[in-house]
């Protein structure tokens, strides 16, 4: 597989300085008079796209708009960092809270975005996995009939090739993959993209345990997640480069690894896109794009002669779009904004994936070591930094925060499971599923009848056994956290009336669809049958929390309520690729409905969570919206 060049090595370990900043572009009077394609969000999709356009389109120019500026984007686990799991340096990042949530006991969830060129994936947990071939594929099936006849395919089939060009993957050396006994398959990976995924060379001395906990439990161990399958046990790797174990990220891979060569494409940071305009109505596009200077709050015009394409992230697209008049009629009426285009979907279907979690203590400890426990010793330190220094890096700090992980079918978890999904099937029979929806759309027919086609496939991946319903990761410790992949509660992302040009209001509507505890109550019974393992009792281990004084429903169900992680920041699906009498703002073409020369292109698409992380999707879908672009104008 191929490597990163000298100069973007040098890059990485932090002469910043030296490729990128001088083509950034910090003043309107730097731009040129027009572009072809204006891009609003430096982040991981829209970086992909706007290397892609430059690369097949020498002659068009390609502008970038992002809020951040261009920074040095350490790793999860990076020096001077001392203590594994806490928190170090990090790039910059909006920090977004939610509304009390009434069903979690006025809990509120806050999501952590990027502000930096690279967006997200220079501030995410570096875990790197797809999701399940039946995701995707259920994606297309919530489009159908009315998108049938579209040539834009986003089934498995569709995106599996721009999952496989969106990143390069190196296998470990031999002596690290018997060590450690990681696993993978060469041919689901093709691509010579500068974004890179790897497995670390060192992992914690008591990650085996846990691992063979589960296999305990009789989760199969698989080969390979990242093909389509992944009911199982599953290596995962992390989005670092191979030989610095630097984080790898959008704004190396698609801006800083190719800016020099390419003089049509400018970046501009330090400014918001604050609207889009359509001076002559909504079929006269391209729009143009309204930029603020965060320096002096000036507004000015961007012209685009081809497309414009909002990649600003699933809380910033939909208040880009609602600025712009485009959004729930009511909604813009109330703020004063003259409306484009009724779109009651943009900022609706708001979604995260969320969930409880487990934890126990060994009253016959193991002599495991390294632990992080031993970043307590300054010599153990000392040799850390220097190895992460060497060339390849070793040691503790070449780590993220996980390599492993299951994710298990709930057939597989629960006696309970038939019932759950009938339950599903009920609410979507009987007309009551929309009571669960945010007031502000549950009495428009186009939203219910989205929400209705979603809880309906939900319930169609849910007995299917070759889908995951939970994940749970694991790199050390004494607790581990049941991931909810496909939740039914449903939330929204509004303007700030007060001030349009700050974050949103975000209600993430956690557990407002009460069929949601049903399946974290079966995901946490689950995974307290690890304690009880025959590789954990070998240790002695005793459940913490819940604790056995914790055992009926009702006890469990108050211990979610307490304990639930409401955000494991995979934001989503705030402009849904979903007919439009479904509540959709987008075609399988990522033009919105009803605005002429304007895209989407971010995880605002997706129409409900996948079962993983959201990077490697946000590159895919980048990959595949350039392809879609290029093929329009070409």
């Amino acid at each position: 597989m191929m490597l990163m060049t000298g100069a973007v090595i040098t890059f990485l370990v932090g002469a910043v300085s030296a490729v990128p900043h001088a083509a950034i572009k910090r003043q309107v009077s730097q731009l040129r008079d027009h572009y072809d394609f204006v891009v609003a969000g430096g982040g991981t999709s829209g970086l992909t796209v706007a290397d892609r356009l430059s690369e097949a389109f020498p002659d068009k120019t390609v502008l970038v708009v992002e809020y951040g500026d261009i920074e040095y984007a350490p790793g999860i686990f990076d020096p001077p960092l001392a203590v594994w799991g806490g928190v170090g340096a990090s790039a910059s990042y909006f920090i977004v809270q939610s509304l009390p949530l009434p069903d979690v006991k006025n809990k509120t969830a806050f999501v952590l975005a990027g502000k930096v060129v690279g967006g997200s994936s220079a501030i995410n947990g570096m875990f790197f996995d797809r999701p399940s071939r039946h995701d995707l594929d259920a994606w297309a099936s919530v489009a159908s009939p009315q998108l049938d006849s579209s040539q834009n395919r986003w089934g498995w089939s569709g995106l599996y090739p721009f999952f496989k060009k969106s990143v390069t993957f190196t296998a470990p050396p031999a002596a690290v993959a018997q060590t450690y006994g990681y696993t993978w398959d060469t041919s689901v990976y093709s691509g010579s993209t500068p974004i890179y995924s790897s497995f670390p060379p060192f992992l914690w001395a008591d990650h085996h345990l846990v691992r063979n906990a589960w296999a305990d439990m009789d989760v199969p161990k698989l080969q390979e997640c990242a093909g389509g399958n992944k009911a199982g046990l599953c290596w995962i790797p992390i989005s670092q480069h191979p030989v610095t174990a630097r984080r790898s990220h959008a704004g190396l891979g698609h801006y800083a690894a190719v800016n020099a060569t390419r003089s049509n494409y400018d970046l501009i940071v330090k400014h918001q896109v604050t609207r889009v305009i359509y001076p002559n109505g909504s079929q006269s596009g391209p729009p143009m794009v309204e930029l603020r200077s965060l320096a002096n709050n000036q507004l000015f015009n961007i012209t685009a002669s081809a497309e414009v394409i909002i990649s600003a992230g699933a809380f910033h697209t939909p208040t880009i779009l609602q600025r712009s008049g485009i959004g729930r009629a009511a909604l813009l009426s109330t703020a004063g904004i003259s409306i484009t285009v009724d779109l009651p979907g943009v900022g609706s279907n708001f979604q995260d994936h969320s969930g409880p979690g487990i934890s126990w203590a060994y009253t016959k400890p193991g002599n495991f070591s390294p632990l992080p426990s031993s970043m307590s010793d300054p010599a153990f330190v000392a040799d850390a930094v220097a190895g992460f220094g060497e060339t390849p890096a070793r040691g503790p700090y070449t780590l993220a925060n996980s390599n492993s992980a299951i994710f298990v079918p709930l057939g597989n978890m629960s006696a309970n499971s038939q019932t759950i999904i009938s339950r599903i099937k009920g609410i979507v029979a009987d007309g009551s599923a929309a009571s669960y929806l945010p007031a502000d759309y549950r009495d428009d027919a186009t939203m219910v009848a989205g929400y209705n086609k979603q809880l309906a496939m939900i319930a169609k991946l849910l007995s299917d056994p070759r889908v995951p319903s939970m994940e749970s990761t694991f790199a050390t410790g004494t607790s581990v956290r049941a991931v909810h992949l496909h939740p039914l509660s449903r939330g929204t992302v509004r303007l700030n009336l007060t001030d349009t040009l700050q974050q949103p209001i975000v209600n993430y509507g956690t557990g407002s669809n009460p069929i949601d505890f049903d399946i974290y109550l079966a995901h946490l019974k689950y995974l307290r049958a690890m304690v009880n393992t025959t590789t954990l009792r070998k240790y002695g281990a005793v459940e913490v929390s819940p604790g056995n004084s914790t055992q009926t429903d009702a006890a469990l169900l108050e211990y979610i309520k307490d304990q639930l992680v409401l955000s494991f920041m995979h934001p989503c699906c705030t402009a849904a690729m979903l007919p439009r009498q479904h509540g959709g703002v987008v075609g399988t073409d990522l033009k919105v409905h009803g605005a002429a020369g304007l895209r989407v292109v971010d995880m605002s698409v997706l129409p409900f969570l996948p079962s993983s992380h959201l990077s490697s999707v946000a590159y895919a879908v980048g990959e595949k919206a350039a392809d879609l672009i290029i093929q329009d104008w070409s």
